[in-house]
């Protein structure tokens, strides 16, 4: 059985929603497991509250460690001036000691997104997640073209090679699109069949 995790933050929600369906596409696939981890919010309860974050979210808080049982990770994070939010910074930066003994050597490693507008920093906060991936020496895989969604143009849509992903308008009111959904379901399916190949 291949082990995939989906680790995200999720500010008001959007990132939660496609989390689950990046999640569904991976245990989609006979032989892959998939569990849903969300890092710790660094912003104080008291803040959070007051700005409407959403705190009543399901997945359980990972830790550091658990990382390394895992034969794929794919993360979701926020679009913060285009990089990843500090919430998912702050947890890949205390990685050190998986990357000191190679714990994530060869695993496979994935990113989806979410900004407020169509180009708000999606892709280079994308790649800056490969990066990290590519330092832990995993093999880093995007959403191909061979998931046609990304290509309408009929339609507000999220998605790029690099990763799935969302655009949520500039006051949050805009949910993951069936298209979005389905972008991120091919690509926790496609990681997870690569994940399963390598495993086996």
């Amino acid at each position: 059985m291949a082990k995939v995790l989906v680790l995200y933050h999720s500010v008001y929600g959007h990132l939660e929603v496609m989390a689950k369906a990046v999640a569904e596409g991976a245990a989609s696939v006979e032989g892959v497991s998939a569990d849903i981890r969300r890092v710790p919010e660094t912003v104080s309860e008291e803040v959070a509250r007051a700005s409407g974050f959403k705190l009543d979210q399901d997945a359980p808080i990972a830790s550091v460690e658990e990382l390394a049982e895992y034969d794929a990770i794919i993360i979701g994070a926020g679009t913060r001036y285009g990089t990843a939010a500090s919430q998912m910074r702050a947890f890949l930066d205390q990685t050190g000691p998986l990357w000191a003994r190679g714990a994530l050597v060869g695993k496979v490693g994935g990113a989806f997104t979410a900004s407020a507008t169509q180009h708000g920093g999606q892709e280079t906060t994308l790649t800056s997640l490969h990066t990290t991936l590519m330092h832990h020496g995993m093999i880093v895989v995007g959403l191909p073209y061979s998931f046609q969604g990304q290509m309408r143009i009929d339609e507000v849509v999220g998605g790029s090679p690099y990763g799935a992903s969302t655009i949520t308008g500039g006051d949050g009111s805009r949910m993951p699109s069936e298209t979005d959904l389905e972008g991120a379901r091919f690509q926790g399916r496609h990681i997870a069949q690569i994940a399963l190949k390598l495993h086996g």
